[in-house]
């Protein structure tokens, strides 16, 4: 199979009746979904273009990824658009993608109106109803091959400005056949709960290793995640037997301790990313689900498709370890460059580096950054060997397991002293009654500041709960309690609002 279409419609054939995607409001056949997406493609085979970027402008839905797959039949590669975006950020990405068209639905329409950016602009009810022209989408498909775009992500750049990270069909496929799917037994009887934003790198694994299988993806209503009762019912409804999801998602579940009462009896793969899940949580999840249950932390960034390493959960950790990210994924390289571009020796932290067929082919329309981070193996100068510098410090512990420390830009150095701020967001999660927490650095104040949420907590709990972990150089100076963190839209702990949030304090 050449690309991601080969491998959606070859699983239509053997799953025609199934079901590969419900949201709250519909549910749909693979044969179904096939031929919706073809309409759609078929429509935009009116551009006569191929290769060019088609905006869906949609929440998470059945029609949304319908929508996605129709663009891809038309030769082109999709971008999801977060609808609750703000609009001067959608305003920037439009910039620098120039969409030839933009999909959209009912309630995203209004919202398009206010871009004013000349795109032509659809209602996915209206395009959905085009004849499939067989003869059209064939002659796009004898040109299409595997090094053709899918889809771009647009991920936030250093720069303020988003960046577009554009992934091929072989990249995707390479990702999820050779690796996902059966590394985590993913089949036709897989029932994913999908929690993550399809414009999210997260939502990737779940959604092509769906149609690589003929599983069923179940979309979760997102108001649901403030309600752990309530998603705990759903989830057993839906039958749900495997999760991909942020780790701030789970932690809503431990943090409430609702698995006390209500139980998951058809969830058997637990798979978290995005950000370090705290272990006090994780522990949590091991004591009430069934022993049989898989528990992975994958690891990678939207550069590698989605996952580089991962680590599947093989024995018990104190509640202040962090979770090693492991190992490479089968057939993707990873290793670990100092500073100096030569290999980092054992207990020697440095970059993670990755090569392979998962990595992107660069950010769209951005040669700049592309060239900073997608650049030559310095370990090999004898023929053309691209990396994808991550700008994630690891090392390995002693186990040969890697072990994420924190992100380049979020190390200090405080007191002469390197300080990875991830240390201490892991020292302070692992303390009684904390939810969620999370670390900033006052540089022009020189002080370490820690914002937690949790039960009943003070500025005394968490220094005498991390006294015995942390240097005293390490210890924060600052502490502030929330009721609930932020959290942007990926589900991850918003650093940004925190640091606004820090600021407003200290004008007071």
């Amino acid at each position: 199979m050449i690309t991601v279409l080969d491998c959606l419609e070859s699983t239509a054939a053997k799953f025609a009746a199934n079901i590969i995607c419900s949201d709250a409001k519909k549910q749909i056949t693979y044969t179904d979904f096939v031929k919706n997406a073809r309409a759609i493609g078929s429509f935009l085979c009116k551009y006569e273009k191929m290769r060019q970027p088609v905006a869906v402008f949609m929440d998470n839905s059945v029609e949304a990824w319908e929508a996605m797959m129709g663009v891809v039949y038309s030769g082109n590669f999709y971008v999801v658009i977060d609808a609750l975006m703000p609009i001067e950020r959608i305003k920037n990405i439009f910039t620098t993608l120039r969409p030839v068209a933009v999909i959209v639905d009912e309630k995203c329409q209004k919202q398009t109106a206010k871009l004013g950016m000349g795109q032509d602009v659809y209602d996915y009810e209206q395009i959905v109803q085009t004849s499939p022209d067989a003869d059209k989408l064939q002659a796009v498909r004898e040109k299409m091959i595997d090094a053709d775009p899918v889809y771009a992500l647009f991920t936030s750049g250093s720069t303020g400005v988003p960046k577009g990270t554009v992934l091929t069909h072989l990249s995707v496929m390479k990702y999820t056949t050779q690796w996902y799917a059966e590394t985590f037994h993913i089949d036709e009887n897989t029932v994913f709960g999908s929690q993550t934003p399809f414009y999210f790198s997260m939502s990737v694994s779940t959604m092509f290793s769906t149609i690589y299988t003929g599983a069923k993806l179940v979309v979760i209503p997102k108001q649901l995640f403030s309600f752990p009762v309530k998603l705990i019912e759903f989830m057993n409804e839906a039958r749900i037997n495997t999760i991909y999801w942020v780790p701030s998602a789970m932690n809503m579940i431990a943090n409430f301790k609702a698995l006390d009462e209500h139980r998951l009896p058809f969830l058997k793969t637990v798979l978290f990313a995005g950000e370090a899940m705290p272990t006090k949580q994780l522990n949590y999840w091991r004591r009430h689900l069934s022993a049989d249950t898989l528990y992975a932390n994958l690891f990678g960034p939207t550069e590698t498709t989605d996952i580089a390493a991962y680590y599947i959960i093989d024995r018990d950790f104190r509640d202040d370890e962090p979770i090693p990210i492991g190992h490479a994924c089968r057939n993707c390289d990873v290793f670990v460059l100092k500073e100096d571009d030569t290999l980092a020796g054992a207990d020697e932290e440095g970059e993670l580096c990755v090569r392979g067929s998962f990595l992107a082919s660069g950010y769209y329309d951005n040669p700049e950054k592309t060239g900073e981070v997608f650049v030559q193996n310095p370990l090999n100068t004898h023929y053309r060997d691209m990396i994808y510098k991550t700008g994630d410090l690891v090392k390995y512990n002693d186990r040969g397991e890697l072990v994420y420390i924190t992100r380049k830009d979020f190390q200090i150095k405080h007191q002469g002293y390197r300080i990875e701020l991830g240390e201490i967001e892991t020292a302070v999660s692992a303390v009684s009654r904390v939810h969620e927490c999370a670390c900033i650095y006052d540089l022009e104040r020189k002080l370490i500041i820690i914002y937690c949420s949790g039960q009943n907590l003070t500025s005394k709990d968490i220094l005498l709960g991390v006294r015995d972990r942390l240097p005293k150089y390490m210890l924060p100076n600052k502490m502030f309690f929330l009721e609930n963190m932020p959290h942007n839209a990926n589900g991850k702990i918003d650093k940004k609002m925190l640091q606004k949030i820090y600021e407003n304090e200290m004008q007071k």
